[in-house]
């Protein structure tokens, strides 16, 4: 197929988890190709207090990135800017709120401008996830999360793609698999929390996925001459808290974790670290000629679990 990279890891036993690689150029006897500078690149960052978005922060800012960092839980959003702080020796603006409001969305844009008089990168981290099926899922929940999942990442882009055109900057929306590949870990949450396996897909992230993945798309044919669109398609197996959020126990979600090693190609779940890098990597003069795709960080999830 043309255009169509591949990439194989062919490994007996499942892949050692490695470390982050620090931005350095000494890494023993390897030659390391490291991702170009974000130095002064002002990037806002939802969703950042906790997960991939607090990840991607820290990165952020190790690489000279100026932040401004978006998240509910204020307390958890003060120390991702703390630890910011320490490794890339600015304060990061914080615009906290929630974003299914629109003023906060406003607020959010409009700070940032304000602040630093411009804007280079857009990171749509913020997201979240919620159990039910088609018989139980009444409209305030499904509102709540299409809200959250796509209409604030419509709103923010709507708002940020004037600057971005100006700067010739990105947008990273980090999104999930299961927007293209609806049965992957179904069945095995239906068995661990009793409830159907549509259930995931409909109000979890398939359907938001799909829109945001749309959004990319026409979006990125609108103003694919001013403006770098970017889509990280991220799986849902990524170690971080939104599965519990979403109702899964302590038991239940070590038994889901334990079930990565046979639907991931790696044999095992990701790290939100390891989403930070290849989100540094799109937002960076690195991927300069890479517009308009959907990149799957996932262990070859998407591989393992074909439809």
């Amino acid at each position: 197929m043309s255009g169509l990279i591949l990439s194989l890891r062919l490994s007996v036993q499942p892949r050692r988890q490695q470390a982050a690689l620090p931005v350095t150029l000494n890494q023993g006897c390897r030659t390391v190709v490291l991702v170009s500078s974000l130095k002064g690149k002002v990037t806002l960052i939802t969703g950042a207090s906790s997960g991939i978005g607090a990840a991607t922060s820290i990165l952020f800012a190790k690489l000279g990135a100026k932040l401004s960092l978006n998240g509910r839980n204020v307390e958890n959003l003060k120390k991702v800017a703390q630890q910011c702080a320490e490794v890339g020796h600015t304060e990061p603006l914080l615009v906290p709120g929630d974003l299914t409001d629109e003023e906060v969305v406003k607020d959010a844009i409009d700070k940032t401008i304000g602040h630093f008089g411009k804007l280079d990168v857009l990171i749509n981290s913020a997201g979240i996830l919620a159990m039910g099926s088609i018989e139980t899922t009444d409209m305030e929940q499904f509102d709540r999360v299409m809200n959250t999942n796509v209409r604030c990442v419509y709103q923010l882009t709507h708002l940020a793609v004037p600057h971005l055109i100006h700067t010739k900057g990105c947008i990273v929306n980090v999104s999930s698999v299961n927007g293209q590949r609806s049965k992957l870990e179904n069945e095995h949450l239906a068995s661990l929390v009793e409830f159907q396996s549509e259930v995931w897909t409909s109000v979890g992230r398939i359907f938001p996925s799909s829109q945001v993945f749309g959004q990319l798309h026409d979006v990125h044919e609108r103003f694919c001459s001013g403006l770098v669109l970017l889509l990280l398609w991220s799986p849902g197996v990524i170690v971080t808290e939104v599965h519990k959020r979403a109702g899964l126990n302590d038991e239940q979600y070590a038994k889901f974790l334990e079930r990565c090693r046979e639907t991931h190609a790696l044999g095992r779940p990701g790290q939100a670290d390891e989403v930070a890098q290849a989100i540094a990597f799109l937002a960076s003069d690195a991927a300069s000629f890479i517009t308009g795709v959907n990149l799957p960080v996932d262990g070859g999830r998407h591989a393992m679990c074909p439809r």
